[in-house]
């Protein structure tokens, strides 16, 4: 009887569902945007300087959620993009970084490296394969039998795999050392639209030398933030630093038109949109900080950047609009919910915390351990705020992981700048709380290291062999979620959503399965 119940229950809850569900609702064109970086307080202090047909259309006339939450640490924009797209944490799908270490070569190489696959316009070797899971794309794949046509542009290797997935007609990104759009030999067809940009003068390789990234507006109505010490008429060469004039390229505006170029041409190809199965269109933008600003809390760049992305929007849903009509889209924009913090304090100023030096840490913390286990280089590398140990030497030694671990961990906790630790075995068998499960979400097993490190707010993490340093800031960076085109009902929903539940939420819209590590619920207002 219980059973029985429980049964139709089931049947109705499901039903009432599908009774929700529009019909004729699937787009014959899926776009997906995910924008680097992207903070939804920004986007509300800019937005009075924006055009109607871009941001503002997007969120008069869409779906918004206020914000996005990633429910594991170290956030970047590997992890956060195959998370959208796979709706599942890293500790299904794999990548936890832009790269990681190998602690039995004792190297750092590309999460997605892949000694298989060469490259096209790369010398990397490089695949997709290494996320464990199912992306969206590729349900959609499989679901029309490879009948549907699956595109990725991205500013980088990672952005573009995560995106595209394994069933891609294509995934590329824009190569550090020559300015083309690259891919791997892992997708087999090729793309005329791509090669002929690549072989052309207005591939990057020809251009990058003669662009000037200058503000796009008079300077003077960049007033969002009143801090700003001067509003200056900026001027980037990126031709200046030829050693690096890709990667300053890709933290400027100017990365987003060369994506959104590439985007407009494949929709004006006339490929996408027009078959009985729907086509999926990844794109991923940037809306960080430029290094080379000369006021770095508070920079007129950032308030550029945000009113160009406003103008390829704008660009792009045009071009959706001729190629397909909005009607017949699925639009998404999605924030990866960091942002890196680029402040200068001022001279004579004196702050709370201080300078974690990892390498000192990994020093002291290798003299307690060979007091107590004795002369040994018990670790590997300090990586990724992580610390790996040499487990062969453990075994070797007949020592009990769980204890040593436990003790390197109330060692650590003891030094200033660390606000916590957790041990890779708590986080696979230890008691269920919070923080582990937290941190647990983050761990790949045969990836990750063994002790998690939290570092205190305010502390900076100084590298000896960089002039750079990172600044540990844990307060959250709100950023809006965005569903617009087919039948799409225009609401603002204070709430925030899972990234997880995006990527089945598409699927659900799609009438496909759902990845196959997503356990999020739908968004039900996408379907009211």
């Amino acid at each position: 009887m219980v059973k029985l119940l429980s049964s139709l229950v089931a049947f109705f809850s499901i039903t009432t569902l599908f009774a929700q569900t529009p019909s004729g609702e699937i787009p014959k064109l899926v776009v997906g945007i995910t924008i680097d970086q992207f903070r939804g307080d920004y986007l509300e202090m800019f937005r009075h300087k924006f055009g109607a047909r871009g941001f503002n259309r997007l969120l008069n006339e869409g779906l918004v959620y206020s914000n996005i939450y990633y429910d594991f640490p170290n956030l970047n924009k590997a992890s956060a993009i195959t998370t959208i797209y796979t709706g599942a944490n890293p500790s299904f799908h794999g990548i936890m970084a832009e790269n990681r270490y190998l602690v039995e070569s004792n190297r750092e190489i590309s999460s997605f490296f892949d000694d298989n696959y060469l490259g096209n316009f790369t010398t990397e070797k490089l695949s997709p394969l290494p996320i464990k899971v199912s992306t969206i794309a590729d349900e959609l794949k499989i679901a029309s039998g490879g009948q549907s046509d699956i595109f990725a542009f991205a500013p980088d290797a990672s952005q573009a795999f995560a995106s595209g997935g394994h069933g891609a007609s294509g995934a590329f990104w824009i190569e550090d050392e020559n300015g083309k759009w690259a891919t791997s030999t892992f997708y087999k067809a090729k793309q005329p639209v791509v090669d002929q940009h690549n072989r052309g003068g207005q591939s990057l390789t020809y251009t990058i030398n003669s662009l000037t990234w200058r503000p796009a507006i008079d300077v003077n109505r960049y007033d969002a933030f009143p801090y700003t010490r001067n509003r200056y008429n900026f001027q980037h060469y990126f031709a200046t630093d030829k050693k690096n004039s890709i990667h300053l390229f890709k933290q400027s505006p100017y990365v987003n038109k060369e994506v959104n170029d590439m985007a407009i041409r494949m929709l004006e190809s006339g490929s996408l949109g027009k078959r009985m199965n729907p086509d999926f269109l990844a794109l991923t933008f940037y809306a960080g900080n430029f290094e080379k600003a000369l006021d770095k809390n508070y920079s007129v760049e950032i308030q550029d950047t945000y009113y160009r992305l406003d103008q390829e929007l704008e660009r792009l849903l045009d071009a959706i609009d001729a190629a397909v009509g909005l009607k017949n889209a699925l639009i998404f924009v999605a924030s990866t919910g960091y942002f890196y913090e680029q402040e200068i304090i001022p001279e004579g100023m004196v702050t709370s915390g201080g300078d974690f030096y990892p390498d000192r840490t990994q020093a002291l913390l290798n003299m307690y351990l060979m007091a107590l286990y004795g002369r040994e280089q018990w670790i590997k590398k300090y990586y990724n705020e992580q610390f790996f140990f040499d487990r062969k030497l453990l075994e070797d030694k007949k020592i009990d992981l769980r204890e040593f671990q436990q003790k390197a961990a109330e060692f650590l906790v003891l030094s200033s700048g660390i606000q916590d630790v957790v041990t890779s075995y708590q986080m696979l068998h230890g008691a269920y709380n919070q923080d582990v499960q937290y941190y647990r979400n983050g761990y790949y097993k045969g990836m990750s290291g063994d002790l998690f490190l939290r570092l205190q707010p305010g502390w900076r993490v100084v590298d000896p062999q960089s002039d750079q340093y990172e600044k540990v800031r844990n307060n959250a960076v709100v950023a809006p979620v965005i569903f617009f085109g087919t039948n799409i009902k225009p609401q603002k929903i204070e709430r925030t959503i899972e990234a997880t539940e995006i990527a089945p939420s598409v699927a659900y819209r799609l009438r496909i399965r759902a990845p196959n590590a997503a356990q999020s619920k739908i968004l039900r207002e996408l379907f009211r």
